[in-house]
């Protein structure tokens, strides 16, 4: 594959495809790249963006499982593949790997392949940092983690953008890898302690789940009035961090209510109607209301946030995107 674009001319027949591999994408990717990334296409998700259901698949084992999710746009059309390999951990690799597609929409040839395994990470947490940045109260300090994985690491870093976090409660499993990570968090300068759920949850501002649970991570009761709530690990049918009550009393608000009500965390929750993040970026639905308001956001993720995040890095390079036809 060559890494470069020209365009396209028919009768020349000149068509090279840009290539960015992992290595590229993880020296561009920023958290403002990521932000402003993530806040476009949460908008575009609610202004005509089109979204496609999310194939889940796996591997020759079934260990091994992979998602396919699509989207097209007006600024870009194309396909996200992501997948967990779990046993690479073994193998000294990330579990985790991305890579985006991106179509030459004018005749319908990829384009573009961006590899964005690291910078998926940022893509995530930036979703969460832009709902928390509405929907979190102005003065919230305090931040409750659930889990120590890669992900967990970037929402702090993330959430610490948007609000200025003085205390972050990281609840781990295992309590050495909790206070691992707290001593991580510390050391870039995040005020960070190991703690159980329930003393996590009732010191909390924001609370932010990211891991792969399929049963709730802790009680509704332990959530304070004006708290907000971020579930980042539910992406799949089965999976679930939060309590159903805290949804049945909570305001909802997610990044595709289609998908959400299938592989997000309102699965559990049938009777549910999330607003979309995006009407509340544009305008059209009220975000939070009042000081003491628990408001809920559930981040299945989307295609159009991967279409978006490929594009700012295909720039970043200075390249030109694929055209749109």
């Amino acid at each position: 594959m060559v890494r470069g674009w020209r365009g396209h001319d028919l009768e020349a027949g000149e068509r090279l495809v840009i290539f960015l591999s992992e290595e590229e994408t993880r020296a561009l990717v920023t958290r403002e790249l990521a932000y402003e990334a993530a806040r476009a296409a949460l908008l575009e998700a609610a202004e005509g963006g089109v979204l496609f259901p999310a194939v889940v698949g796996h591997g020759s084992s079934t260990a091994n499982r992979f998602t396919v999710k699509s989207a097209a746009a007006p600024a870009a059309a194309g396909v996200k593949i992501g997948s967990y390999w779990p046993g690479n951990t073994e193998r000294g690799l990330p579990r985790h790997n991305s890579v985006v597609l991106l179509f030459d929409q004018a005749v319908g040839r990829v384009a573009a392949v961006v590899e964005a395994g690291y910078a998926n990470a940022f893509r995530t947490a930036a979703a969460d940092a832009v709902a928390a940045d509405v929907l979190a109260r102005p003065d919230a300090r305090s931040l409750a983690v659930f889990g120590t994985g890669p992900q967990a690491w970037h929402e702090c870093l993330a959430l610490a953008r948007v609000r200025e976090l003085s205390a972050v409660h990281v609840v781990a499993r295992d309590p050495a890898r909790g206070a691992r990570f707290a001593a991580d968090l510390a050391a870039e300068g995040l005020p960070a302690v190991a703690r159980g759920a329930e003393e996590a949850c009732r010191s909390a501002d924001v609370i932010v789940t990211a891991t792969t649970a399929r049963a709730p991570l802790f009680e509704a009761g332990w959530v304070r009035p004006g708290t907000h709530v971020a579930s980042m690990g539910s992406d799949a049918r089965g999976k679930q961090e939060l309590p159903v009550a805290l949804l049945a009393a909570g305001r909802l608000f997610c990044d595709w209510p289609e998908q959400s009500a299938v592989i997000g965390e309102f699965q559990h929750l049938p009777q549910a109607r999330p607003t979309a993040l995006g009407d509340v970026l544009a305008g059209r639905a009220p975000g939070r209301t009042s000081p003491d308001e628990v408001t809920v956001f559930d981040s299945s993720g989307i295609a159009l946030q991967d279409l978006h995040l490929a594009v700012a890095l295909l720039r970043a390079a200075g390249f030109t995107p694929p055209p749109v036809g």
